[in-house]
């Protein structure tokens, strides 16, 4: 560290500082206790508390000021937002920085993805830190648009904005001895690495923690989290659009265990941005739940900034970063302004006070279909029973369901009485035309076809509907597109959302995507279809890292198994 004398002297009073934020109650999170007074800032960093001489005084008598909100995990690429636009999302709501997992573009675009929407965070008026992603593919059961082996984490590891290794899914190759797995590992060694480890425990958790792997945010059950903070980990405890555990896991969270916890979002859709809110929303519920303030704070702060071995950040204290949320109220959340690097960049009354945007780059394409027709789509029988994938309302994880199939001469068809209904992934990056099918419960798809490019981890093309016609008409809609969302009846789009950037990301304003998103769910509506967010639901129906019966480009997939299952009953 290199010592700043200008700044030594701003500390000790020697010079004005840049700012002085003047009679603020402010929160010490080391030891838990609002203080009032007076608070200098000095080229983005904080100089101490004291009634510095300034340049420019912020009269904060009556309000709180807290340390600026971390996520610690989340994917840009859930919001269908830009880094610019998120920014604008959730800057008002208090997050001052983000770690975010670039792994869904990575598995389109590889390397290139990750550098093209790092370069495009920097122009972000926020902070933006990336772990670098651990399983690309996530699986060798689907087929991804790209591979990272360790030598590609490894110069990217260089680049400033790393925080870390990204979630590591494949447990079975940490837990087994996987060479191109471990390797991973141990490049990141002295680095954060994330966790994903639904249901793991025992003495296959015990070697999954040995390895060095130190959070995880998929527990769904207390004991589950209770078990893994025992062993050392962290707890990302979980509040998304669709997988939320706050409410499960929130009794884990006492005096004693809070600096090993912290909320994150993982995924969450543009319209929860714009109506719930982000890390804001969660500091709600969790104190309407009873947590005490000062923890739940704690959790979006000091604890992620620890956690990462951000030592400039997560707190008011002096020589540290100067984000901070300034509030007029704790209990409910009302947030008065928000400053980052020292600079308040929004206000309650003002809006934001800088307003230019600099030109998006060109997106790296990322498309490449094989020839589908028809026939793909037609699904001979062979056998009396066959598995369905059951849908768990509110969760990202899926049941295994044996039914008697409805045919029609010597194919199986989709029967909407029993709400049963076709769904089919097709590669997407390799022009391999390869179509993996199956049959899913759960939509409520009474007509049409539903179809999307946001498929996990992969992100082929993903489409469920009744008719073979309108499966084939969502699917080429997709693919003119070059990737997006669409509704259709009767061979005609409906409704339909592009997302030019990796089949992913949109270029357009929060409020533009979220309108357009919430025209897809109402024709979604429209056909019958009885799930909150069935886009969402869709796009981790192609996850075979996430229990227990899931379709990719190669088929169907049993989870816990890792293999490939046939349709029909062996």
């Amino acid at each position: 560290m290199v010592i700043d004398r200008e700044f030594i002297d701003a500390c000790a009073g020697r010079r004005p500082v840049d700012l002085l934020l003047k009679g603020v109650k402010w929160l010490d999170v080391f030891t838990g206790i609002f203080r009032e007074g007076s608070w200098g800032v000095q080229g983005g960093r904080f100089t101490g508390p004291g009634d510095y001489r300034a340049r420019k005084v912020l009269d904060l008598r009556g309000l709180y000021l807290v340390p600026g909100f971390i996520d610690a995990h989340c994917h840009l690429e859930s919001t269908m937002l830009m880094p610019w636009e998120f920014a604008r999302a959730v800057i008002p709501r208090g997050t001052t920085l983000i770690v975010a997992d670039p792994h869904e573009i990575a598995n389109v675009l590889g390397v290139q993805g990750i550098l093209y929407l790092a370069k495009e965070a920097r122009k972000a008026p926020m902070r933006f830190f990336f772990t670098l992603p651990s399983c690309v593919p996530a699986s060798p059961l689907e087929t991804s648009g790209a591979r990272l082996e360790a030598e590609d984490l490894e110069l990217l590891a260089r680049e400033e904005w790393v925080a870390g290794l990204g979630e590591v899914m494949n447990f079975p190759g940490v837990v087994g001895g996987d060479p191109g797995v471990h390797r991973k590992l141990e490049s990141f060694s002295r680095r954060a690495i994330d966790g994903h480890a639904p249901g793991l425990r025992g003495l296959a958790l015990n070697a999954y923690v040995a390895s060095n792997i130190r959070s995880d945010h998929e527990c769904i059950a207390l004991d589950e989290a209770r078990e893994k903070l025992s062993l050392g980990m962290w707890i990302m405890i979980r509040e998304g659009s669709t997988a939320r555990n706050l409410e499960e896991l929130l009794p884990l969270v006492n005096e004693r265990t809070c600096p090993r916890c912290m909320f994150v979002t993982d995924d969450r859709t543009p319209e929860s941005l714009e109506k719930e809110g982000h890390l804001d929303s969660i500091l709600n519920r969790a104190m309407e739940l009873g947590l005490d303030p000062v923890l739940a704070f704690r959790m979006v702060t000091l604890n992620p900034a620890s956690y990462f071995g951000m030592t400039n950040l997560g707190a008011i204290a002096p020589g540290y970063l100067a984000d901070g949320v300034i509030l007029n109220s704790i209990r409910p959340l009302k947030i008065w302004g928000v400053l980052i690097r020292g600079e308040l960049v929004w206000s309650e009354k003002r809006g934001f006070l800088r307003r230019e945007k600099p030109p998006m780059a060109e997106p790296p394409s990322s498309f490449n279909v094989g020839n589908v027709g028809i026939e793909a789509l037609r699904i001979p029988a062979k056998g009396r029973r066959m598995r369905v994938i059951e849908v768990v309302p509110g969760q990202i994880i899926t049941r295994q369901t044996w039914v008697k199939p409805l045919l029609k001469g010597d194919h199986v068809v989709s029967d909407p009485s029993r709400d049963i209904l076709k769904i089919f992934v097709v590669e997407r990056h390799k022009g391999t035309g390869n179509v993996g099918a199956g049959f899913v419960r759960g939509f409520g798809l009474k007509e049409g076809a539903l179809a999307s490019s946001v498929a996990h981890d992969s992100h082929n093309v993903v489409v469920v509907g009744v008719e073979d016609k309108d499966i084939l008409a969502a699917l080429n809609e997709v693919i003119s597109m070059r990737g997006g969302l669409v509704v259709i009846k009767n061979g005609r789009v409906l409704e339909r959302l592009p997302l030019p950037v990796a089949g992913l990301i949109s270029p357009w304003p929060l409020e533009q995507v979220v309108r357009r998103h919430e025209k897809l769910l109402r024709a979604a509506r429209q056909l019958g279809c009885s799930l909150a967010d069935p886009f969402v639901v869709l796009s981790f129906l192609a996850l075979p890292v996430i229990p227990e019966l899931k379709v990719t480009d190669l088929g169907l997939v049993d989870v816990r198994g890792f293999r490939k299952v046939s349709l029909f009953k062996e």
